[in-house]
């Protein structure tokens, strides 16, 4: 890989045909595989995301660009790339960064990367829940701080997951049925609440309810939903008054599902025991008053950071670049509802 002086990597510089922006670093092994590519020049930029400005400098007559949850890609975009922009893959399963519309009236083709970070998701979702159930991390912290301690049947009490308790999924696509495959093998009861499935039916082992009665019933409530205008704040005070007593709220989802302010209302008042949450509303920001609470597990957005998932993740973004540079259908569209 040759090094430029302009904090950024050119991989086949000599005699490129396509032309292709990658904004973030992507993993070691597919930033190392770029260069397997003939007939493709794939400038990759640094591992801290571009500015608006150099985004917009950077993408001016490509054929592709391949870009993450950080970068905004909408009317002014489009403009800046001009018309041999073709397609612009997202390293993520959502896609609220991107106005689909616009891309539409440019005649870009938008991808993203589902599939391949279920398993790490759901993981990782499953990981916050004993976390939360368990007071993990209050647990960890009262060691480090060098407490005075001495072993009593009330110490760090917390949620028994494999006596009964009930996991109630919002949103049961792949993810979230990911999630339902680990619950039960804890042995959890899994009801889950999803338009595609009518109610009373089973799916996969899940019984599909009402979202009243889910947030009723569960003790857990861990969310799986795209953010969009219908799910923007799907857990304010409202949905979170319904919640069961002493339940349990995980978002592994996008940070705009949940309001905080109502969520650490919700907390502080004793309703809810805690909360576990990757994605933030103001993200990279995150609430200092989340931070504050100990009943509150947080963790910087990596409910797919496996080696492996990561890997993929790139991969499939790339291959979709370059499927649709070779005249070929890209592998995972997204289209404008």
């Amino acid at each position: 890989m040759n090094t430029s002086t302009d904090s950024t990597n050119t991989v086949n510089a000599v005699k490129p045909t396509k032309s292709v922006y990658v904004a973030r670093l992507l993993t070691d092994t597919v930033t190392h595989e770029l260069g397997s590519h003939t007939g493709f020049s794939f400038e990759v930029g640094q591992e801290a995301p571009p500015s608006r400005a150099e985004l917009l400098e950077r993408v001016a007559g490509r054929d592709a660009a391949i870009v993450t949850l950080t970068e905004r890609i909408d009317e002014e975009f489009f403009a800046a790339a001009g018309p041999s922009l073709k397609v612009v893959a997202n390293v993520a399963v959502g896609f609220d960064n991107i106005d689909l519309d616009a891309a539409a009236r440019h005649g870009v083709v938008i991808t993203n990367t589902p599939g391949v970070l279920d398993g790490a998701t759901a993981d990782h979702t499953f990981a916050l829940i004993l976390a939360l159930g368990r007071r993990i991390v209050e647990a960890d912290r009262f060691l480090h701080e060098g407490r005075d301690w001495v072993w009593g049947p009330r110490m760090f009490v917390g949620l028994d997951i494999s006596a009964g308790a009930t996991l109630g999924i919002i949103g049961l696509g792949r993810i979230g049925l990911a999630a339902a495959k680990r619950a039960r093998a804890f042995d959890m009861r899994v009801i889950a609440s999803d338009a595609t499935h009518p109610l009373g039916t089973t799916a996969e082992g899940v019984e599909i309810v009402s979202q009243e009665e889910l947030l009723a019933t569960a003790d857990v409530v861990t969310l799986h939903v795209p953010l969009l205008p219908s799910t923007r704040r799907l857990m304010g005070a409202d949905t979170l008054a319904q919640m069961k007593p002493g339940a349990y709220l995980v978002n592994c989802a996008r940070g705009g599902v949940v309001d905080e302010t109502a969520l650490i209302a919700a907390i502080d008042s004793g309703h809810l025991r805690g909360a576990a949450i990757d994605t933030f509303e103001g993200e990279p920001h995150v609430n200092p008053e989340l931070l504050s609470r100990p009943q509150i597990v947080v963790t910087p957005h990596t409910a797919s950071a496996g080696e492996a998932t990561r890997d993929r993740m790139c991969r499939l973004a790339v291959d979709n670049v370059l499927a649709v540079l070779d005249g070929r259908e890209p592998l995972t569209p997204v289209k404008a509802s």
